[in-house]
């Protein structure tokens, strides 16, 4: 009886999976802390930047998911959520801007279309980091990558 006692309190990994879950948690909450929701102006591409090269080296394709960002890491997925319609699409941030005034982020058209925003040409959204690239500092802005627009 001793013996069977003893075995069963080596067996730890019930309360190792108790333990576990709330690191995860934590750590998902601490990096929804350390990615902030915007607001602001979304605007989308003219079809004069089509096949120009984007901040990432890479050239901007109108039906792809590629966004213009000031601040975001190169490389981050966001969600982008029409504030009027409720509509959200993913965007992945590959350029630098917009350099607009009042302006949070910049889409494509595909992108802009599924908001609802094309039409009008710009509306209210809000901007949610989803995926940040690991050892991805936050950058100034202008002064990393080539911008393409201005």
């Amino acid at each position: 009886m001793v013996l069977g006692l003893g075995l069963a309190a080596c067996d730890r990994s019930p309360i190792a999976q108790a333990e576990a879950a709330p690191k995860q948690q934590s750590q998902q909450q601490s990096q929804q802390q350390q990615r902030p929701s915007q607001e602001g102006e979304a605007s989308y591409y003219g079809s004069q930047f089509n096949g120009r090269q984007m901040a990432n080296g890479e050239r901007f394709n109108p039906n792809s998911n590629s966004a213009a960002h000031r601040s975001l890491p190169l490389g981050t997925t966001a969600q982008v959520t029409n504030l009027a319609n409720g509509r959200s699409v993913t965007v992945k941030v590959e350029d630098r801007g917009p350099y607009a005034r009042n302006r949070v982020i910049d889409l494509s058209p595909r992108n802009a279309e599924e908001l609802g925003i094309k039409q009008a040409g710009h509306a209210p959204v809000r901007v949610t980091p989803i995926e940040v690239p690991e050892g991805s500092a936050r950058p100034s802005g202008r002064d990393e990558g080539r911008q393409s627009r201005r």
